[in-house]
């Protein structure tokens, strides 16, 4: 049973929805470069501190649920049924972020990433380590019993997924193209 969270709970997590909402505002009014932490924190009613206790950078504000993404990504492996199949729970959470990050509205965000080198940069280290996250939660896990660089293999494969599929006209359809040629990676390294 989840226990839910506490008053002190709630309230941090909403100061930092209220940091991450009025960050996100603020730079796709102004753009990325022209707003500060100074400015994100003023709006927000906080002080620079109490921002950088819940964000660890500018970058981090614009990507607010990685941490989130990381433990579903995660969870994924983990938190199977015994016996259950890799593949099909991970292509479940690839498909959910996939249909976040493609949903009405995330466009503009797509093109301020873009548009910002520091943002990408961001981005390649997030989902690097993302990866190596999903190939630690694979290796530890005896029922599998492979290579550590099979692991990251299909870590990356699957990080991958995400990023393909975001970009294509027919996100659906591309998630359903990557994981077949996962799946063959998989039938590879499983039986190696």
């Amino acid at each position: 049973m989840t226990v839910p969270p506490g008053r002190r709970e709630r309230k941090k997590a909403a100061t930092r929805q209220k940091i991450a909402d009025t960050a996100l505002r603020l730079f796709l009014e102004r753009g990325y470069d022209a707003v500060g932490i100074r400015d994100v924190a003023a709006e927000a009613d906080v002080a620079v501190t109490t921002l950088f206790s819940h964000f660890a950078s500018k970058e981090a504000l614009v990507f607010e649920q990685d941490t989130d993404f990381e433990q579903r990504l995660t969870q994924a492996v983990t938190a199977r049924a015994p016996q259950e199949p890799l593949l099909p729970p991970l292509r479940r959470e690839i498909q959910a972020l996939v249909r976040h990050c493609t949903a009405d509205g995330a466009a503009p965000i797509w093109r301020m990433i873009e548009a910002s080198p520091a943002l990408r940069e961001y981005e390649e280290l997030m989902r690097l380590r993302h990866a190596e996250s999903l190939a630690t939660a694979i290796a530890a896990d005896p029922d599998l019993s492979l290579t550590t660089t099979a692991c990251r293999t299909i870590a990356r494969f699957v990080i991958d997924a995400y990023s393909l599929a975001r970009e294509a006209a027919d996100p659906d359809a591309a998630v359903d193209e990557i994981f077949r040629m996962i799946e063959a990676a998989w039938d590879v390294a499983r039986a190696a």
